[in-house]
């Protein structure tokens, strides 16, 4: 993989050259993906995809361009590198663009340790469409479930390769199985759907299908006969199921293209509390087998450990090169981008600290309100922080669910929300971002 990858990339940096830029750098994503879809017992959908990207973003003086390509010819490389200097050329300057200086980029680094691609045989399509069966079969056995909507699984292999024109060469591969199902239980106007999924790097920490599609079911189940809730302000406990976007509108808040446009509710928060003083957010691109980890960043800068939050406070902010050099900071190395497109900030994996305390006892906390296990549409102020979303999930009162609700509100904002927050205790560890159950108090629901 590396040595075809790092030939390309050589081929487009001298592209690059020829055609007259200053500067270039080149991004290659190869990628293979199979996909089994069955319904009523049967094949319904099967999709393998193979397929390389070259991205070539080259530099004129101030000016930027990106461009590419999926064809490996030599014309098509050259043709793409004079295309993207003739771009460069006619772009407005940008004073702040450019590649990592040389003593920035990362020097060394353990990919095998990082554990991102299963060495072992992928499973054929039939073993996939085992899979898919058994997840369908398993949220039929659910009493009250009448049919499946779906149930797939799959796995895609992806390899990446970064090249640039001050030195970085550097290339790593991620792969990942999965398998879901969707479930339908009820009839008529009464028919509830609810799904179950998981994911994996490595095939052998995959759930038991058949699971998954029992807890799909049983989710679908539970939610019949549901009725609104009541309107007012009462406390609700995002479930960990849907917990996670609750904290990804801080760090959404928190990130650099957001800071320097002026557009970010928390923008004048750095060295303040955002969180209860119990909490801390921690982005760790280091983790073994998580999807998200990762040796180094888009623009070649070596991955770090850091806290964007501790013990409350925001430390900083999530900047790639580019938006570090607007705020007179230093990129934190969190670079995204696809092969079109130039780098813009993005935040990897998270976690976020948990206490000692279940759901349950969250719930017994909590009295009477909401427990949120979906969620619907965002309606979300990135200047203020108003926050309004459509939830669906449980009424709870005196701490027992009483039953399912649907067809309600949930607003507040979110600097109040967020510094209100009480934190469980069951957080999936697989998960790129480690979010338990959280308790917020005093929202506005908008019931019958």
């Amino acid at each position: 993989m590396t040595d075809r990858l790092a030939r390309l990339s050589e081929r487009m940096l001298d592209a690059a050259r020829q055609a007259g830029a200053d500067g270039a750098d080149a991004l290659l994503v190869d990628g293979a993906s199979v996909s089994i879809e069955v319904r009523a017992g049967a094949l319904e959908h099967a999709e393998r995809s193979e397929g390389i990207d070259l991205g070539l973003r080259v530099f004129v003086g101030q000016r930027q361009a990106c461009a590419s390509v999926s064809d490996l010819s030599d014309d098509t490389i050259t043709e793409m590198a004079v295309r993207a200097v003739a771009m460069a050329r006619e772009a407005p300057e940008d004073p702040y663009c450019g590649l990592a200086a040389p003593e920035q980029l990362a020097q060394e680094w353990d990919v095998a340790a990082l554990e991102l691609q299963d060495p072992s045989e992928r499973p054929d399509p039939e073993a996939l469409e085992d899979f898919a069966l058994a997840a369908e079969a398993g949220a039929l056995g659910v009493d009250g479930v009448t049919q499946v909507q779906g149930a797939s699984a799959g796995y895609s292999d992806t390899q990446i390769y970064l090249a640039t024109s001050t030195g970085f060469r550097g290339g790593y591969a991620r792969g990942g199985f999965s398998v879901s199902c969707a479930a339908i239980a009820g009839e008529g106007t009464g028919m509830e759907r609810d799904y179950a999924g998981e994911g994996r790097c490595f095939l052998a920490d995959l759930p038991d299908a058949a699971g998954i599609g029992q807890l799909a079911g049983e989710r679908a189940v539970a939610r019949l006969a549901a009725t609104r809730p009541p309107t007012g302000a009462f406390p609700v406990l995002f479930d960990e199921r849907v917990s996670s976007p609750l904290i990804g509108h801080l760090v959404s808040a928190i990130n650099g293209s957001a800071i320097v446009r002026g557009s970010s509710w928390l923008s004048g928060d750095l060295g303040k509390p955002v969180l209860p003083a119990a909490l801390s957010l921690i982005e760790n691109p280091f983790r073994a087998r998580i999807s998200g980890s990762k040796p180094f960043d888009a623009e070649g800068l070596p991955a770090t450990k850091r806290a964007l939050v501790s013990d409350g406070v925001l430390q900083g902010w999530t900047l790639d090169l580019a938006t570090a050099r607007k705020l007179d900071m230093q990129s934190t190395a969190n670079a995204s981008r696809g092969v079109s497109s130039p780098p813009s900030p993005a935040a990897g994996n998270l976690t976020l600290s948990q206490s000692n305390r279940s759901r349950d006892d969250l719930m017994a906390e909590m009295g009477t309100g909401l427990l949120v296990t979906s969620l619907i549409g965002a309606t979300i102020n990135p200047n203020t922080g108003d926050y309004s979303r459509g939830a669906a999930g449980f009424w709870v009162e005196n701490g027992v669910i009483t039953g399912p609700v649907n067809g309600c509100t949930i607003a507040g904002n979110l600097r109040e929300m967020l510094m209100s927050l009480q934190a469980a205790n069951d957080a999936r560890p697989h998960l790129s971002r480690q979010v338990p159950s959280l308790l917020v108090e005093g929202l506005v629901i908008a019931g019958a």
